[in-house]
């Protein structure tokens, strides 16, 4: 199980950035970065999903489960190549057509990640590449380690499982100081929210996911 590092008594900073990056701790995080992933949408803003990715990525890792995303359209794009997959980004997120857009990408050079940037900007939507590693430079306004986390208790059933919990570490931000969180399912309004067992403080519900366990098929 991946160590958990300190939690930050600092707020979350639930306003998601025009461009950011999240990495999996490790193979088995990927169901939780796609949870934390989707919780980057505007709130509100109920315009599509688009992941695009090499179909290798789907073919390792599956694809996200419909039935799991009860109030998302998702629209996912299998590209040939990781520079399709970028091409597919952007013009994504220029068009104002998608609320968010997903890239699972390595290597976008500096510049890549700029155009990303002025895109996202551009159609007021977030963009978030999902590499498998932070290395390399990046025009992202924040990078993020995300590592799955041992559920809630349930409070009616001390056997059960409570809310899916996680953490979302910063490692580097432009105008933040980096710090990691604790962060829960709520399973009535399918969002993310500061795990309040571990804290009296934090940002109101941020935006809606389905379920982890219904993220990946």
């Amino acid at each position: 199980m991946t160590s958990i590092p300190a939690l930050s008594k600092a707020p979350f900073p639930d306003a998601p950035a025009a461009l950011e990056e999240a990495c999996v701790a490790g193979p088995g995080d990927v169901a939780a970065m796609l949870l934390f992933a989707l919780s980057r949408r505007r709130e509100g803003d109920d315009r599509p999903v688009l992941m695009a990715a090499p179909r290798a990525w789907f073919i390792e890792h599956g694809r996200p489960y419909g039935p799991g995303l009860p109030d998302i359209a998702f629209v996912l794009t299998p590209t040939a190549t990781p520079a399709e997959a970028l091409w597919v980004l952007e013009q994504g997120l220029r068009s104002g057509a998608v609320s968010l857009a997903l890239g699972a990408v390595d290597g976008a050079s500096l510049t890549q990640t700029r155009r990303l940037g002025f895109a996202a900007t551009q159609g007021e939507a977030t963009g978030l590449l999902i590499p498998r590693t932070l290395d390399g430079l990046s025009a992202a306004s924040r990078r993020w380690r995300i590592a799955t986390a041992p559920s809630a208790v349930d409070p009616d059933d001390p056997r059960a499982p409570g809310p899916v919990r996680l953490i979302a570490d910063l490692v580097r931000a432009r105008a933040e100081r980096p710090g990691a969180w604790m962060l829960e399912q709520d399973d009535e309004t399918h969002r993310l929210r500061l795990a309040d067992r571990l804290a009296d403080f934090g940002p109101p519900p941020i935006a809606g996911t389905g379920a982890a366990s219904g993220l990946a098929a």
